[in-house]
């Protein structure tokens, strides 16, 4: 018997590994640290208002790869506002690594931290998942979350024939959609509550683009499809059960640009009756760096050694989840190393087209009133 996949499954690798083997989720923030520091400028910050200005990473995993954007973010906000504190909140589920978190928050690791300096700064966490509250009614300022909101709170049904709903099809994709809906419009609703008037949200998001692009997705070899083949294949060989490979599923859902845009422009929605509105959106996509560097060096074999941890550090916990809990623990591990090392070998043989390209969806959000 299997049970649904939700959010409390959903676990980033810990110990500084996200943010070591995901420096194109760093490119992604980076290149677009200005719509960030736009949407801090434009906050009505009151002269005199001595209550602490809310600034929120959520999502965050070790924080490692928004540090550098947050740091400015704050930096400015310090200058704008020299007497007022300022809270920065860390969010992510309550399994995430937030001791990590705050390891590079102070620099207290290899990675430079841009925080350590700044007067008047507090900086907290909170084990909440942005599919629920995480502030108080009116005190969140300024919302920040990158490639994260693709995760939806449940797994609405098993997908046959493919582990990701950007391969399903029919009933099945429509379920995905139905729920990545109601959870967008949830989570835009929970932040429009929690927003001060006048407050921002810069959501970078996972999504396909109007050219039908999405991650891993821009051309080459297809990543999603690249996963289903290794792990179908294992079915075929009786590695891993039917069953287990019917119960591997992502449990998140790819949101086109009208998709995202619906709620925010609906003037029936709990999000646009909230006072949320939408200021910015944008479509990119963010070339893969080690797919970038491979043009550069050539060689297949470092390429693959370079790319896979990529790939590892955000996808190994679907990958353990659909494994029955009846295996014991070490063959568990033996199976999801071998999934890697099967990617790793077809990249290491015949690397052309492999890449996991970002394609995002760039939106900034502020609340009327």
């Amino acid at each position: 018997m299997t049970t649904p996949q939700t959010a409390r499954d959903i676990a980033m690798k810990g110990a500084g590994y996200y943010s070591k083997a995901t420096t194109g989720a760093k490119d992604v923030i980076d290149g677009a640290a200005h719509l960030v520091l736009a949407a801090a400028a434009a906050l009505p910050l009151a002269d005199g208002d001595a209550t602490p200005i809310t600034v929120a990473d959520m999502g965050c995993a070790d924080g490692g790869t928004s540090i550098e954007m947050i740091g400015a973010v704050v930096r400015a906000l310090r200058d704008r506002a020299p007497g007022r504190p300022i809270q920065l909140v860390y969010t992510d589920l309550p399994r995430n690594d937030f001791s990590q978190v705050f390891q590079n928050a102070h620099g207290l690791t290899d990675l430079p931290s841009p925080l350590r300096d700044i007067p008047g700064l507090y900086i907290l966490a909170s084990g909440t998942s942005f599919h629920q509250a995480i502030f108080p009614p009116e005190t969140l300022h300024l919302g920040f979350s990158a490639t994260a909101s693709h995760y939806i709170s449940e797994r609405p049904c098993p997908i046959p024939g493919h582990v990701h709903m950007v391969g399903a099809a029919g009933e099945e994709r429509a379920a995905y959609e139905a729920q990545g809906a109601r959870d967008w419009e949830a989570i835009l609703t929970r932040r429009a509550e929690e927003l001060v008037p006048g407050g921002r949200l810069a959501l970078f998001n996972f999504g396909i683009d109007e050219e039908g692009r999405y991650l891993g997705h821009t051309g080459g070899v297809s990543m999603f499809d690249t996963f289903n083949e290794i792990w179908a294949g294992f079915a075929a060989r009786g590695i891993i059960t039917h069953a287990e490979y019917r119960d591997t599923n992502f449990a998140q859902c790819y949101r086109t640009v009208a998709q995202f845009r619906a709620p925010l422009e609906d003037a029936g929605s709990p999000v646009h009756r909230a006072g949320l509105r939408l200021e910015h959106v944008e479509t990119r996509v963010v070339r893969c760096p080690y797919a970038r560097a491979f043009a550069g060096h050539g060689d297949a074999e470092r390429f693959a050694r370079e790319y896979i941890p990529t790939l590892r550090s955000w996808s190994e916990h679907t990958f353990a989840a659909g494994l029955s809990p009846e295996r014991p623990l070490d063959e568990r591990v033996s199976i999801l190393d071998r999934t890697f090392d099967a990617y790793e070998e077809r990249v290491r043989t015949d690397p052309d087209g492999h890449a996991m390209d970002y394609v995002h969806i760039y939106l900034v959000c502020s609340k009327v009133g």
